[in-house]
C-alpha cells in the first residue's frame, strides 16, 4: 500500500518521524506490515499495565483485522481490560500522582483504590465485580471435572453474558472481547502474580476449590510449543509490549523445541521488536539488544530487529494505526 492510501496520522508519521527512536517506530511498523502481508503469523506480548492505559481501544481493532495471531500477557493485562469494561466510570485519575504523600497513598487503600501510575482501579468495582461471576465458572468446572487455562476462564465469562448488565464502555474497546469472540490463541505466564490468580489461592486455601481447576504454565508451554510448530510454515514474529514475564516466557519456546526436544528444523522467530525503557546495564534481559538473544537460539542472524526505547503507551497506538491504516 502506498503512503497516499493511509490515513493522517500514517502519513504524519511517516513525514515527520525520520531519526532516532522516531525513524525505529515507522520501521518497525513497516516490517509488521510486510509480515502479514507475506502470510506470516504475529505473536504479541503484553507487559507493564497496558490494558489499564486502555490499549483495548485500537488492539481490539487488530484482533477483529486478523493483524494478531496469538498474545502472551500478564495475568494482570488479562483481567484489567475486563474490570475496565464493567467499571470505567469508578476508576479515578490522579494527575498529580508523583507528589502524593504516604498519608494520602494510604487514604487512596481506605477507599478501595488500587493505583497503577496516575489510574486508580476501584476494588469494590472492579475486582469483587469479577470475583462473583468468576468463582462459579471455576466452581462448575471443577464439579464437571473440567480444566481450562486462566484465559479460556475469562473467555467463557466473557461469552455468557452474565458482565453485560456491567458494561460501562463501548464493547468494541475491549480487546479481551474481541479476543473472546474470535478464541484468539493465548499464553498467560505467571497468572498467578495477578489479582484473579490471588483470588483463585484464596479458594484453594479455604478449601473452596482444587489447585489443578486452572491448567498451568508448563501446560500453557507445551501447548505454545505445538501451536508455535504447527503455525511456523510462513514464519512467526514477536512484537514484545515491554519486558517481563510476558515476553521472556513465549520467546522461549523456540530453543525449546530447537535445543531440548532436538527438533532442528524449528524456525527461529523471523521478525522482532521491542517497545522498551529497559536497559542492560545491570544485566537486565529485558533491556538486552535484539541481538543477545541470537546466542540464545531465538533470534536468526537475519531477522528483523528494531528496539524502540520509548513509552508503549505513545508508541503502541502509533504502530497500530499505522498497520491499521489510519
Amino acid at each position: 500500500m502506498s503512503t497516499k492510501d493511509k490515513g493522517a496520522i500514517s502519513q504524519f508519521i511517516e513525514k515527520y518521524y525520520l531519526h532516532f527512536n522516531a525513524a525505529s517506530v515507522v520501521d518497525a511498523a513497516k516490517a509488521y506490515e510486510t509480515q502479514i502481508d507475506t502470510g506470516s503469523k504475529m505473536l504479541v506480548s503484553l507487559a507493564g499495565a497496558m490494558s489499564t492505559a486502555e490499549l483495548g481501544k485500537i488492539f481490539a481493532e487488530m484482533i477483529r483485522q486478523d493483524k494478531v495471531h496469538i498474545v502472551s500477557c500478564t495475568g494482570a493485562n488479562l483481567e484489567e481490560d475486563i474490570m475496565n469494561l464493567v467499571a470505567h466510570s469508578h476508576y479515578k485519575r490522579v494527575p498529580n500522582y508523583r507528589d502524593l504523600t504516604p498519608q494520602q497513598e494510604w487514604e487512596l487503600l481506605e477507599k478501595g483504590l488500587n493505583r497503577v501510575t496516575d489510574t486508580c482501579i476501584p476494588e469494590e468495582e472492579a475486582f469483587r465485580r469479577l470475583q462473583e461471576h468468576i468463582f462459579k465458572i471455576w466452581k462448575d468446572a471443577e464439579e464437571n471435572g473440567e480444566r481450562y487455562f486462566p484465559h479460556e476462564f475469562m473467555y467463557k465469562l466473557l461469552l455468557s453474558g452474565v458482565l453485560e448488565q456491567h458494561y460501562e464502555i463501548d464493547i468494541k474497546d475491549s480487546w479481551m472481547y474481541a479476543a473472546a469472540k474470535a478464541n484468539l490463541p493465548m499464553v498467560v505466564p505467571g497468572w498467578e502474580d495477578s489479582t484473579m490468580g490471588n483470588i483463585f489461592a484464596s479458594y484453594v486455601l479455604k478449601g473452596e476449590l482444587k489447585a489443578n481447576t486452572i491448567k498451568s504454565g508448563i501446560e500453557y508451554m507445551t501447548f505454545l510449543a505445538d501451536w508455535y510448530t504447527d503455525n511456523s510454515k510462513n514464519g512467526i514474529g514477536f512484537f514484545q509490549i515491554g519486558g517481563g514475564i510476558a515476553g521472556d516466557f513465549p520467546i522461549c519456546v523456540v530453543p525449546m523445541l530447537y535445543q531440548d526436544m532436538e527438533r532442528t528444523d524449528t524456525p527461529f522467530w523471523n521478525y522482532f521488536c521491542q517497545i522498551s525503557d529497559s536497559t542492560t546495564s545491570y544485566g537486565s534481559y529485558s533491556g538486552a539488544v535484539p541481538n543477545e538473544k541470537i546466542t540464545w537460539g531465538k533470534l536468526d542472524i537475519n531477522t528483523p530487529k528494531f528496539i524502540i526505547e520509548s513509552d508503549a503507551t505513545i508508541v503502541a497506538p502509533l504502530i497500530f494505526a499505522y498497520l491499521l491504516d489510519m
